[in-house]
């Protein structure tokens, strides 16, 4: 082989040597971001986890029909339109105005998310008459007038006459890209 043969084979390895190394970061970091959004997932998860915490540090308050602060009491509607607003995200006042508000999603605890509420009522087709905010493993936090405080409850609780029937589910945050907010379903369930 001639010395201009065997530099122009060196060049050419040390062009295919530079350019793998050039690619290889962009090659490597592409695999390991499967989400293009995911800078926007990441924010939602961070929101929908303080929606929970806000939510979970007005346990114990007290009920009180119409009250709308943790000094002097929460209704459902009261209690969801304080820890919404106090994440600069704005809701009507009563339960049946919120549960028009964001995405409908399907009725099953599996595609829930924290920070999604939960809209119940007396009946399968009565109007919606009680809210509450998923925190998530099948619990929501809610201001019930039977239990007199804001209180957590399952949604598989058994059904009673004091207990309304879980009716669907909102979607307020939805950045998150991985999760499609649809319709609601009908099914079983309980609340108050």
């Amino acid at each position: 082989m001639s010395s201009s043969s065997l530099n122009r084979c060196s060049r050419i390895a040390i062009v295919l040597g530079t350019t793998a190394l050039l690619c290889w970061p962009a090659a490597s970091l592409s695999a390991q971001e499967t989400k293009p959004f995911a800078a926007f997932s990441s924010s939602a998860q961070s929101l929908r986890d303080s929606v929970v915490q806000m939510a979970k540090a007005q346990v114990g308050k007290k009920y009180k029909l119409g009250g709308t602060s943790p000094d002097k009491g929460f209704d459902c509607s009261g209690l969801v339109k304080y820890v919404m607003a106090a994440l600069n995200l704005q809701v009507p006042r009563t339960a049946k105005q919120q549960a028009k508000e964001g995405l409908a999603v399907v009725k099953d605890t599996s595609r829930l998310l924290p920070g999604d509420l939960l809209t119940f009522g007396k009946t399968k087709k009565s109007s919606v008459s009680h809210i509450g905010i998923y925190i998530g493993d099948g619990h929501y936090i809610h201001a019930s007038s039977t239990a007199g405080h804001v209180i957590e409850s399952s949604i598989d609780r058994p059904h009673s006459p004091l207990i309304k029937i879980w009716r669907g589910a909102r979607r307020m945050l939805s950045l998150d890209d991985s999760v499609a907010a649809v319709a609601s379903a009908p099914s079983k369930g309980g609340g108050n």
